[in-house]
């Protein structure tokens, strides 16, 4: 709407009755008022108004456009004030996104901060694509690595995963368990089927145990935690995975160089308000429930 700016005017002139109220109503000079009419009847080709001492009186025409104008200078108001609304409470969609995998440690959340919020409607998305917080396919990233580096993010730190080794009682009826790490190449692995994930725990298991030997491989998280408990083998789990499972055996326990970083990353236009400040807290006090302090970690805001 090009001339939106005009017919804006033209609106308030017809409402206060003349230039000069308009003016001062849109705090603009009376010459600009007088600039944009002349401007939309030359535009539209009639005469909107019908000058006279006492002021502007809407023609026929005028009283058509005016409105078509007051219905969307209204709409516009009523726009305005959700939005204001919405910066300042905690209600509408909130977008997260997630590495696959982290359901039992982040769907407690969700359904918490759900509960605490009525007026929120969530939306969960997980996968191997990169969401792009820049054009708001997202409001807050989970992700996992290396410090995110994308311009205009905010970066926080969150948890650090720590995985240890764990197979099923059935899996040790079959096939007993290693009594140290320099039997692990004897007995059968489970793990992701993609060699370049960067996952500490991932690169490790496909550099120390021999190919042959790992005998279940998929890119599906939830698919990997279901093969280790069903016996398949021995695999890497968080201990909110294993936590799910009270029938595993703990083959070893976690180690730094298993550990991968996990990071919060939001967009630095959404970061600061309400809803997403509000969920960011609610989310890192879960995590201090379960394990260290994020905020003690190394890492800041960047």
């Amino acid at each position: 709407m090009d001339n939106w700016d005009e017919i804006r005017t033209a609106y308030h002139v017809a409402r206060m009755g003349t230039v000069s109220g308009a003016a001062e109503v849109l705090g603009v000079h009376h010459a600009t008022v007088i600039r944009h009419i002349d401007a939309l009847e030359q535009r539209l080709g009639v005469k909107l108004f019908q000058r006279h001492p006492r002021g502007y009186t809407a023609t026929e025409a005028g009283e058509d456009l005016l409105r078509v104008a007051a219905t969307t200078d209204d709409q516009f108001a009523q726009l305005a004030g959700r939005i204001r609304g919405r910066g300042q409470d905690v209600s509408g969609e909130l977008v997260i996104t997630s590495l696959a995998g982290l359901d039992a440690l982040i769907l407690p959340v969700l359904a918490a901060f759900r509960a605490a919020h009525p007026g929120i409607v969530l939306r969960y998305l997980t996968g191997e694509r990169l969401f792009r917080l820049e054009y708001g396919e997202a409001h807050v990233a989970i992700r996992a690595g290396s410090v995110p580096d994308q311009p205009d993010n905010v970066v926080q730190p969150f948890i650090t995963m720590a995985p240890g080794l764990y197979a099923a009682k059935t899996y040790a009826d079959r096939h007993g368990l290693p009594d140290n790490p320099a039997e692990f190449s004897k007995h059968y692995f489970v793990a992701n089927d993609d060699k370049t994930n960067r996952a500490p725990f991932n690169q490790w298991l496909w550099k120390t145990i021999p190919n042959e030997n790992v005998i279940f491989r998929s890119t599906d998280m939830s698919a990997l935690e279901m093969a280790i408990v069903r016996g398949m083998g021995i695999g890497f789990l968080s201990q909110w995975e294993a936590d799910a499972h009270p029938g595993l055996l703990q083959i070893a326990p976690a180690r730094p160089e298993w550990e991968a970083s996990l990071w919060l990353v939001t967009h630095v236009d959404l970061h600061r308000t309400t809803k997403v400040q509000t969920f960011l807290s609610f989310l890192k006090a879960q995590a201090r429930a379960c394990g260290p302090d994020p905020e003690k970690s190394g890492a800041s805001d960047t």
